[in-house]
């Protein structure tokens, strides 16, 4: 069961413990995490807490990291609210406070250092964004965020999928904006992250001053040009990616591409509804140099991550394996690593990578 109202209510609880300077948002880089991420600076800007800088967290970055931790720093926040990002054991500055506001399975947990808003174990699972917008109710007005949380919604679920499993929530949505309107802004927002430049900074500022989702794809000024490249240059991609035909091995389709877009997921996703008994694998060699990385979608399984865990190969330090939720995971993994990965499923040489 999900209770939103109650996951509000302890985000209240531990942001009321922040320091006086102003807090610090950092949020993941898709459509789920930039609009929890605008969620979250609004409604902490309308409780009386100044302007509220959002720091996207993007490609090949962690919010664990020094370098993230001496950026903060320089900050002087009175607090952290960190969203979309996961949960793991670990302090991301010293001596500030702290709220994770997530979805996703827990890779560890924190022991004092920061409070977890997560609702992970809820069923059905909210999205960051909803999180995020209930989150914000509990501190203030915040019917006019939630076309926020229906772009997280639709971009994490899919809007069938966000549609079935909260119907209060999408319900109002479709009829004060359309799921035509939402679906469009999911698509130009997603754009950047996606794109060989990964810079998903324009994305960001057109949903913290939209109004809707029809501002957001109405708009006409440079940062809704760069979306709109974006989007050009990940779909030209795609449509590459998508004449390649998938391997078999048991119950797991794979499909291998080799791009510099981060199309990976929208290849798996993409035949998951023409092979809708496999699980399937969206595998990309050209993203990053040395690494493959995954994505992992299907339409009947629905525990994706204990289905990588019972087949993970020997990993090293740098890879990382089933992440993400249950019903939509991957991970980036060294070239040697996938090799060892897809021998185990069954595949011949023709899906290795050299």
């Amino acid at each position: 069961m999900t209770d939103l109202a109650a996951h509000g209510a302890a985000f209240a609880r531990a942001v009321s413990g922040f320091g006086p300077g102003r807090p610090v948002v950092l949020c993941h880089d898709d459509a789920d995490g930039l609009s929890a991420g605008a969620i979250l600076s609004r409604a902490l800007e309308r409780s009386g807490r100044g302007l509220v800088p959002v720091r996207v967290v993007g490609r090949g970055e962690s919010a664990w990291s020094p370098a993230m931790a001496a950026e903060l720093s320089a900050l002087d926040p009175g607090g952290l609210v960190v969203t979309d990002l996961g949960v793991q054991a670990g302090t991301i500055l010293s001596g500030v406070p702290t709220v994770l506001v997530d979805h996703h399975v827990p890779r560890s947990m924190p022991a004092a250092e920061a409070a977890v808003i997560s609702g992970q174990a809820d069923a059905p699972t909210p999205t960051s964004s909803l999180l995020a917008h209930a989150c914000a109710a509990a501190l203030g007005e915040a019917e006019d965020l939630a076309w926020l949380a229906g772009i997280g919604l639709v971009g994490d679920l899919g809007e069938r999928a966000a549609s079935a499993d909260f119907p209060d929530v999408m319900g109002p949505l479709r009829k004060a904006y359309t799921l035509k309107a939402l679906r469009e802004a999911v698509s130009l927002v997603n754009a950047p992250r996606r794109s060989a430049g990964g810079d998903a900074g324009p994305a960001l500022r057109l949903l913290l001053r939209a109004g809707g989702p029809g501002d957001v794809v109405s708009a006409d000024d440079p940062d809704a040009a760069l979306l709109r490249a974006a989007r050009a240059e990940v779909r030209a991609a795609l449509d590459a990616a998508r004449s390649v035909p998938p391997l078999f091995s048991g119950p797991v389709a794979l499909i291998r591409c080799d791009s510099p877009c981060q199309i990976h997921p929208l290849v798996a996703q993409s035949w998951t509804h023409r092979l809708r008994r496999q699980v399937v694998i969206g595998a990309n060699a050209g993203f990053r140099a040395g690494y493959v990385h995954f994505a992992v979608r299907s339409a009947t399984v629905p525990d994706l991550i204990g289905f990588l865990e019972e087949r993970a190969p020997r990993l090293g330090p740098d890879d990382q394996f089933a992440q993400g939720h249950r019903r939509a995971t991957g991970g980036q993994i060294r070239i040697e690593t996938w090799n060892r990965f897809v021998a185990g499923l069954g595949f011949g040489a023709e899906a290795e990578v050299p």
